[in-house]
């Protein structure tokens, strides 16, 4: 019988490396790089039909991090084969509450694992509502991205954030990259509503997400541009 593989729990954003590399996002202030022309935190990219890539064609990602030296989201509605409470087994976390206790909640212990991206897809991105954890960065004021195991932990033990989405792996973007994407209308974006990311079913979000904008998905072609 195969042992199931562990997860390493533990990821730290494009900016946190950099920092403890020596900074290096000060040597970029002077490399002729133009801050974004606008900043995409916090928002939804929608693929549109002309994204034929196997990553992110249907996909709707939401926005962690953007600033002129790249970009860096979690893709919302692609489902893995794993559930939350597969995902506290692999790393080695027991579930503390019983079925029958008020802090049970089945539907997050049951809720999938999202596919967050091609980047690092052994570690783990948590979105969450509340809370900071000793990883956590804001992307709002309500809304968290953790990248360490202390969060997961608390999941276990009953007291987790109210709201939260897991995934594996993130979506990264260099310098540039992502505005040349939303250029050849590779993207729709539009500012994130937090009931799509955390409480609407996966296969709902995609439409969820074009309905923010007044499209209806019918009648969405490759041609269509940047809202």
């Amino acid at each position: 019988m195969t042992t199931p593989r562990k997860i390493p729990f533990f990821f730290q954003t494009a900016a946190a490396r950099e920092a403890a590399a020596g900074d290096p996002l000060d040597d970029a202030a002077d490399d002729g790089i133009d801050p974004p022309a606008f900043d995409l935190t916090n928002h939804f990219l929608i693929a549109m039909p002309s994204m034929l890539d196997p990553i992110f064609g249907g996909s709707v990602v939401y926005m962690c991090e953007h600033t002129k030296n790249g970009a860096l989201g979690v893709v919302i509605n692609k489902p893995t084969d794993m559930t939350m409470d597969v995902l506290l087994d692999r790393v080695s976390l027991k579930l503390e509450i019983v079925a029958d206790a008020d802090e049970f909640r089945p539907s997050m212990i049951k809720r999938p694992v999202m596919f967050g991206g091609p980047v690092q897809v052994e570690r783990g991105f948590v979105l969450h509502s509340g809370e900071t954890f000793s990883s956590t960065v804001q992307v709002t004021p309500d809304i968290g991205l953790t990248t360490s195991k202390d969060v997961l932990e608390a999941v276990a033990h009953g007291n987790g954030p109210a709201q939260m989405l897991v995934s594996l792996g993130c979506s990264g973007w260099s310098a540039g990259q992502l505005e040349e994407e939303i250029g050849r209308n590779g993207w729709l974006t539009v500012a994130a509503d937090p009931e799509i990311l955390f409480e609407l079913p996966y296969e709902q979000r995609f439409t969820a997400a074009l309905k923010l904008l007044g499209i209806d998905p019918v009648m969405l072609t490759a041609e269509s541009g940047r809202a």
